[in-house]
């Protein structure tokens, strides 16, 4: 019991180590490599979970092999876009200048119910909306609305808006982020200010969000019954 327990933690610590090796891509949206990569890594790390009499060079061995493989894949897809075109494909236009691409689909294999639904996971409700919607080589479809189904902006309507940089969590359950108030250009002593303004202390708060321009909310700890 305890020789299988470490073994499926240090296992799980090298599967850690190698996702982060892949980069972050390996954790978001997967091209076909990745996807691959993924699930041998997966598949390899269970035998010897399951089987104590495998040597865990068994396991180690193979996941390193497909994590070089898979680092040099992404670099030779960097270098060559034949390469990687025909590794991960090339996104596919579904509909084009507000005309649906039949043959695109049928090519896809989706149907008018998989475009209505990441039309609408786009928040696009209407295809009459849509100027242009591709199909990315991760599988996700981007859309260009038509332009005067477009929401106006700001800048359209010549109204000047303050920027007032990323929110940022500065404090999260009690425990203040250094690296998030100095993203929002914010110092420990100005976070003393605010806690001390509040009469409250980073304790007692479950989160509190700042940016640039000072602007801060905070959301206190519930008390405990």
């Amino acid at each position: 019991m305890t020789i299988s327990f470490i073994r499926t933690l240090l296992l799980y610590i090298v599967i850690i180590a190698a996702v982060r090796l892949m980069g972050k891509r390996q954790i978001s949206e997967l091209q076909t490599s990745e996807l691959v990569v993924t699930l041998l890594i997966s598949d390899i790390a269970a035998i010897p979970m399951q089987d104590t009499g495998q040597p865990l060079a068994s396991g180690f061995i193979p996941i390193a092999v497909l994590v070089m493989c898979e680092i040099l894949i992404s670099a030779l897809m960097l270098k060559s876009t034949k390469f990687r075109r025909a590794i991960c494909g090339r996104p596919l236009i579904v509909i084009n200048d507000g005309k649906v691409d039949q043959k695109e689909m049928r090519r896809l294999r989706m149907s008018t119910e998989d475009l209505s639904e990441q039309l609408r996971q786009k928040n696009v409700f209407s295809i009459e909306d849509v100027a242009y919607a591709i199909v990315e080589t991760n599988g996700k479809m981007s859309v260009i609305k038509k332009p005067d189904k477009e929401q106006p902006t700001a800048g359209m309507l010549g109204v000047a808006l303050p920027d007032t940089g990323i929110e940022t969590v500065v404090i999260s359950d009690g425990v203040i982020s250094d690296f998030s108030l100095k993203l929002c250009n914010k110092s420990r002593d100005w976070l003393d200010g605010v806690l001390r303004g509040k009469n409250t202390k980073a304790d007692d708060i479950f989160i509190m969000t700042a940016n640039r321009k000072g602007d801060f909310n905070i959301i206190t700890k519930d008390e405990k019954k």
